[in-house]
């Protein structure tokens, strides 16, 4: 399993990302990259960017168009309009708290979701709002779920995959389901099968999130350090 001095590539987790496990569904122009369309909206450029590399983003993304720059530190110009800023925590399971890894791996109703369950994804997700979920998002690794008769109640999700770690991600329960213990159904489920695999799971979460922190540290994640999620609008003048 992944070590603690490999975290480094949790510093960049979009960039390490798109250069690596998802080559395959980046867009690329000079230092900067991004998502294919109705994946994700995350973008990245280098740790410490020159204009060029802003200017490759812009032209990349379109003029107007949203950058959702995740927890890079990097400031674009000033006629990059500021869309959002939310402060979070990025955490690591530390390989402990309350888990059963054969009792998760056994768990008959946690289900794969696939591509013929994105329109019930879309779904729970527009109730819930764990966060960003695209039409193609359930490409960016496996997604869990838990029915009830029939019905789409509870999804988790792999998100970000740097090089030997995965990212926990769309944690979300149908209002009318919760207090169920879904989420640690499907969170249990789901670090069951990273760890399998030789990678070792982290996530984020908005610091003012206090629910979803108790939920994590009871499930052995801690704290790695404290980020700041930033969106940016591209200049309306960006493009080819």
């Amino acid at each position: 399993m992944t070590g603690l001095s490999d975290a480094v590539a949790l510093d960049d987790p979009v960039g390490e990302s798109l250069r690596g496990h998802h080559a395959h569904l980046a867009r690329r122009l000079g230092g900067a990259v991004t998502y294919v369309p109705g994946v994700a909206t995350f973008s990245a450029v280098p740790a410490e960017p020159d204009a060029d590399a802003w200017a490759d983003l812009a032209k990349l993304l379109g003029p107007g168009e949203f950058a959702d720059m995740f927890s890079s530190p990097a400031t674009p110009p000033s006629d990059w309009e500021p869309v959002f800023e939310l402060e979070g925590r990025q955490l690591i399971w530390a390989g402990d708290g309350d888990l059963d890894p054969s009792r998760a791996a056994s768990d008959s109703g946690v289900v794969e979701l696939g591509a013929e369950s994105v329109p019930e994804m879309l779904d729970l997700v527009e109730r819930t709002r764990p966060g960003p979920f695209w039409p193609r998002t359930h490409e960016l690794g496996t997604y869990l779920g838990i029915r009830d008769g029939g019905a789409l109640v509870a999804m988790v999700g792999e998100r970000l995959r740097p090089p030997g770690w995965t990212e926990i991600s769309a944690v979300c329960t149908a209002p009318e389901a919760r207090g169920q213990g879904h989420a640690v159904r499907l969170i249990r489920a789901l670090i069951t099968r990273v760890v399998a695999r030789g990678d070792r799971p982290f996530l984020h979460v908005a610091e003012a999130n206090t629910g979803a922190l108790a939920l994590y540290e009871r499930l052995g994640f801690e704290t790695r350090k404290h980020v700041t999620f930033r969106g940016f609008r591209t200049p309306c003048g960006a493009g080819a």
